[in-house]
């Protein structure tokens, strides 16, 4: 019975293999040559674009006093240094309840 699903498997890799092959097979062999785009237009001195403004579209708003974000006071949060975190650790590791080894024979 476990031959029978194996010379399954066997077929259903083998035709999806030869499949493959088929389709593979429906590629040109001739070679495609790749050609770089040519840009003969070099760079020129020209006279300046007009002037556009960024923000005429934006909806930002600003007021006279505002201040930048950059500005504005930070929350001020305590991180405990690694060191008092490992120092901590092994208080508790040392001041943990240790088992207690007997020995019956």
């Amino acid at each position: 019975m476990k031959y029978i699903g194996a010379l399954c498997l066997f077929f259903i890799f083998g035709v999806a293999g030869a499949a493959a092959q088929v389709a593979g097979g429906a590629l040109s062999a001739q070679p495609q040559i790749f050609e770089i785009p040519d840009h003969p237009q070099r760079a020129a001195q020209q006279t300046p674009a007009r002037e556009e403004s960024l923000l005429e579209l934006s909806t930002i708003t600003s007021a006279k006093g505002e201040r930048p974000l950059w500005e504005a006071p930070q929350p001020v949060t305590y991180v405990m240094p690694l060191g008092d975190v490992a120092r901590l650790f092994r208080k508790e590791h040392e001041a943990a309840k240790k088992a207690v080894l007997t020995k019956e024979n």
